[in-house]
C-alpha cells in the first residue's frame, strides 16, 4: 500500500484517525511487519482514473491482546498521477474493539472514550515504529 500512495497522501480510519504523507506508509509497514497471520480478502472493488471503492476483509491476530479479529472494511480512494492521493477506510469501531480488546471493547467501544484512547496508543506505537528507522 505504501508504494501506491502519493508522497502527500491523506489516510483516515477509525483506529489511527488521519495520517498524512509518510505516516500512512509507516502505518502499513508497521501493521504488516507485526502480523504473523494477516490475511486480506478483496470482496468487491471498482475504480476509474479518478476514484475507487473497495470492500476487503482482514483476518489477523491483534498483537496487543492475542485476540483474533475479522474486520470488514469499506475503502474509498481518490487518485492523482496514477497513485492514491486520499484513502479512507471505514468500519465499525465497536465491532472491531469487541474482537481486538474483548470485554473492554464490548463495554466501551461505542463510547467516545475508547476510540480516543485507542487512537492515542496506535499513534504512539506508530511514532515509535517510524523513529526506529524502519
Amino acid at each position: 500500500m505504501a508504494a501506491c500512495y502519493l508522497p502527500h497522501v491523506r489516510f483516515r480510519d477509525p483506529v489511527f484517525g488521519q495520517l498524512d504523507g509518510r505516516g500512512a506508509g509507516h502505518m502499513w509497514r508497521m501493521l504488516t511487519s507485526r502480523s504473523e497471520d494477516l490475511r486480506v480478502e478483496l470482496v468487491e472493488h471498482r475504480a476509474d482514473a479518478d476514484a475507487g471503492r473497495a470492500r476487503w476483509i482482514a483476518r489477523y491476530t491483534f498483537t496487543a491482546t492475542g485476540r483474533p479479529v475479522v474486520n470488514d472494511v469499506q475503502a474509498r480512494f481518490r487518485f492523482a498521477d496514477g497513485l492514491i492521493a486520499d484513502h479512507e477506510d471505514s468500519f465499525s469501531f465497536w465491532r472491531w474493539s469487541r474482537q481486538a480488546l474483548g470485554p473492554v471493547g464490548l463495554m466501551l467501544g461505542w463510547t467516545p472514550i475508547l476510540p480516543a484512547v485507542t487512537r492515542s496508543r496506535a499513534r504512539a506505537e506508530l511514532g515509535r515504529y517510524a523513529s526506529s528507522g524502519r
